[in-house]
């Protein structure tokens, strides 16, 4: 008589998910992060009044009566982060990454969640009636905002570079050079001495990297099981 047990006889019980299910749908937590940071983040570029983005960065959003829009962003796009880490961590296990990319990515999640709660200080005439230029002493939320935001950018930028061996190793090149190209190209972007337009070259770092995780989050889903 054969000792192997056919999965089918022995069904998940009701109310229970296996684990691979869960791993799915700890990873679609990432795949829809992105999408839902980017396109709230946009509608909001396009229609706060007095927002710029050539001079004004993302975290100003989070100030003024529809400043709980930006805040809630953060946080929710920072905990769907987290918890697409989990996810990360399940698929790539036992493999090469399976270690540094979700705790990188976790990371992000928690700066995210910090850059949210505590709030930056209204500066550059924005929102509408706040003192042009820069504060001369920062408020404390504003120094948390700060930690959170250096938290949670460089984490997913080199994540991006700790994924790269494990693709190579996998012989998916193009998602080595996808992932190479866009922690360079982030990098790049922030790390242009030019503060000129420093506030639009954040905002487009943002999106490549939000736009790599749902991607690298959904190319997961497909590959749930595939090891170096």
């Amino acid at each position: 008589m054969s000792t192997n047990t056919n999965v089918a006889a022995h069904p998940v019980p009701a109310g229970r998910v296996d684990g691979t299910t869960r791993t799915r749908r700890l990873l679609t937590c990432g795949v829809v992060a992105g999408p839902f940071f980017i396109i709230l983040a946009a509608l909001q570029v396009a229609f706060r009044d007095g927002f710029d983005l050539t001079r004004h960065p993302l975290s100003l959003l989070s100030l003024g009566d529809l400043g709980w829009i930006q805040i809630t962003n953060f946080v929710v796009s920072g905990l769907l982060s987290i918890a697409c880490a989990f996810g990360v961590r399940r698929a790539m296990q036992p493999g090469r990454g399976a270690t540094w990319g979700p705790l990188l990515l976790g990371v992000y999640g928690v700066g995210l969640v910090v850059a949210g709660v505590f709030v930056a200080d209204a500066s550059m005439g924005f929102p509408p009636g706040a003192p042009e230029g820069t504060p001369d002493t920062l408020s404390w939320h504003a120094i948390l905002h700060g930690v959170g935001t250096a938290l949670a950018f460089p984490s997913l930028v080199v994540a991006c570079f700790v994924v790269v061996r494990r693709f190579v190793a996998l012989k998916q090149r193009w998602w080595a050079a996808y992932s190479a190209t866009t922690g360079v190209a982030a990098l790049a972007l922030t790390a242009w001495p030019d503060q000129d337009g420093i506030s639009l070259r954040l905002a487009i770092g943002a999106v490549l990297t939000f736009g790599w995780l749902s991607a690298i989050a959904a190319h997961l889903i497909n590959r749930i099981g595939d090891h170096p």
